[in-house]
């Protein structure tokens, strides 16, 4: 009955396989006939069909966007995407595990896909830069970067209801981001927000031009301006239109259609923010306009931040 079960799934896996060249033999045209020749034999599909390592990496930032980001791409059809966060270059344990492990964790593509993985934990921590790049010194980095002090707050909310559902207390935001009146600069969240200091162990690895930087709050308003950026930035052919897009006013949010199925990111994006006081916002606001203005002169442009 196992073998039964185990020969059935391998056929049902070699006919997605053909299918999917199919599809990506007819959206190319196909070769110098109009009529798709399938490969001679089936060896050619085992040989095609196989997990390759990113060409593409989402590194940051946390609680900047980036499985909306993720999941827009993957609307394209010769992208395919990582499902869950690796954390290969930046957990000790898996980078030990090396880069077969890390391949294991892909999905299957055939030439000419382009395989993306996102941990936005990437982009925060010191190691990971020269690590990505032993892999690869040309892949492609995306970040996606919001108003600092939104992503301070959505940082701690993510944390706070983690810390409640788990049934742990957590210290209110402000107890967390100030003392005695002032900005604590030792504040983890508030370390993550700034960016330019990130981005500065970036560039000392890879080309500007290699990094593309995504407008977060833009993303959330308008999605299709900002992918049309992605998929040049990506030497990918136009394939995703506004009409993959729709404002879903229930959630607040848009959300994405593909061949007739829409899809909404779960209930933990749009969460209502944790409540933080005027004055403690506009002091965090403050903190935050020096750094702000390093990271747009690294990245030759400005963002409406606070």
């Amino acid at each position: 009955m196992l073998w039964t079960v185990l020969l059935a799934l391998l056929v049902l896996l070699l006919l997605q396989t053909q299918l999917s060249v199919c599809l990506r033999e007819l959206r190319s045209g196909g070769s110098s006939s109009s009529v798709y020749s399938p490969p001679s034999s089936s060896s050619s599909f085992y040989n095609a069909t196989q997990q390759r390592l990113p060409g593409a990496i989402i590194i940051g930032v946390r609680k900047g966007g980036t499985r909306a980001l993720l999941e827009m791409l993957n609307l394209h059809p010769d992208v395919e995407v990582a499902k869950a966060e690796v954390h290969y270059f930046n957990v000790e344990e898996h980078y030990r595990r090396g880069l077969a492990w890390y391949r294991a964790q892909m999905p299957f593509t055939v030439p000419g896909q382009l395989t993306v993985e996102k941990t936005p934990g990437y982009f925060a921590a010191p190691q990971v830069p020269a690590r990505v790049s032993d892999m690869n010194p040309a892949v492609r980095l995306l970040l996606i970067v919001r108003d600092p002090a939104e992503r301070l707050i959505s940082d701690y909310t993510q944390v706070l209801h983690n810390r409640l559902t788990r049934h742990k207390p957590y210290k209110p935001l402000e107890e967390l981001l100030l003392h005695k009146g002032h900005i604590d600069p030792g504040y983890k969240a508030l370390q993550r927000s700034l960016y330019h200091q990130h981005l500065a162990r970036w560039l000392e690895v890879f080309p500007r031009e290699q990094i593309h930087v995504v407008d977060g709050d833009a993303l959330i308003r308008d999605p299709f301006p900002e992918l049309r950026k992605a998929e040049r930035f990506l030497d990918l052919p136009p394939r995703i239109n506004p009409s993959n897009f729709y404002y879903n006013t229930t959630k607040g949010f848009y959300c994405l259609l593909s061949s007739g199925h829409d899809k909404c990111l779960d209930e933990s994006k749009g969460r209502p923010h944790a409540p933080l006081s005027t004055q403690a916002l506009k002091k965090l606001c403050r903190y935050f306009r020096k750094p702000n203005k390093l990271f747009f002169e690294m990245v030759g442009r400005s963002f409406a931040w606070c």
